[in-house]
């Protein structure tokens, strides 16, 4: 198979992992930067071109690996799209990926799946900004950017006050914001699940740094290995199928009244020093391509349906 990667490059150990399974299993495996690549569009002819490298129109490309950042994700799906409407098979679907993208969307699927999530609010106007404390349950309480990743644009408001001064100064902003139940005792620790399919391939448990409450690796989170329950590895299953996600990394959190989801994750990473492949002693890439192989068998192009 020729699989190419579709990146914005912010995680070249990922995208390099990826290529090294791909050619274990003898596959012809290729890498394109989303926002050097370009389309055309007409009733005749509609293409992919990638600019530089001596590479013009992109062809003969049976899957795609997308892996593409949220300040890019509008133009990224817009390529990821033509892709699919050539009749190439995709990992991760550009409608899949923008629900995701969307915490609105994302928590509104979940529940409508009838999974826990924590108790969860949004607003538009000023005015609402007292009842959206009011009904997550009060101060400490969550707000979150509903486009972010890698805890950015996560904020803990400890009081009354301070919630109210968080909510207010984001949508002046014109940011779009949801607002959520703190689970306190969590504590700062987190479940990252990795599912690909109808799979937990692998997990790990991260822990905030002291004096944070984000368990993101990325901003100092450690991590451990972690067994969960048959309810946690179902409920992370389900939550990758509600948003259409045939790969992703879903996050849980262990609460007094059991296990809640707290994001969905469309390109989750699983490498470097405290990734889950190195903690779990799962080959996550591996475990991609694997997943794509058996995929693609079965994969029956939009034209040949339609």
């Amino acid at each position: 198979m020729r699989i190419a990667i579709l990146t914005t490059n912010s995680e070249p150990e990922a995208d390099q992992r990826l290529i090294e399974e791909g050619e274990k299993r003898g596959h012809e495996m290729l890498i394109y930067d989303v926002l050097r690549c370009y389309a055309n569009l007409s009733l005749e002819q509609s293409d992919i071109h990638y600019r530089g490298k001596g590479r013009d129109a992109i062809e003969n490309i049976d899957a795609i690996i997308p892996r593409i950042d949220i300040p890019y994700t509008k133009y990224g799906l817009a390529i990821l799209r033509q892709f699919e409407a050539k009749g190439v098979y995709v990992l991760n679907d550009a409608t899949s990926m923008a629900a995701g993208r969307d915490k609105f969307r994302s928590f509104q699927k979940l529940v409508e799946h009838q999974l826990p999530v924590p108790t969860t609010a949004f607003a538009h106007s000023l005015e609402d900004t007292e009842n959206l404390i009011k009904l997550v349950g009060g101060a400490p309480l969550i707000v979150k950017l509903a486009e972010g990743t890698q805890g950015i644009g996560v904020v803990l408001a400890g009081n009354h006050s301070a919630a109210k001064s968080v909510i207010n100064s984001f949508l002046q902003l014109g940011a779009d914001i949801v607002v959520q139940e703190y689970i306190e005792e969590s504590a700062g620790t987190d479940i990252r699940c990795i599912v690909i399919g109808d799979r937990v391939v692998a997990t790990m448990q991260r822990k905030a740094q002291k004096g944070e409450f984000r368990a993101n690796i990325s901003l100092g989170a450690t991590s451990s290995k972690v067994e969960i329950t048959p309810e946690e590895r179902e409920i992370a299953i389900t939550a990758s199928w509600a948003l259409g996600l045939n790969c992703s990394g879903v996050d849980i959190v262990r609460s007094n009244r059991g296990p809640l989801v707290i994001e969905v994750n469309v390109s989750a990473g699983f490498t470097g020093e405290f990734g889950i492949e190195e903690v779990s002693g799962v080959n996550v890439a591996g475990e991609v391509i694997k997943f794509i192989e058996r995929s693609y068998l079965n994969f029956i192009p939009p034209e040949i349906i339609n």
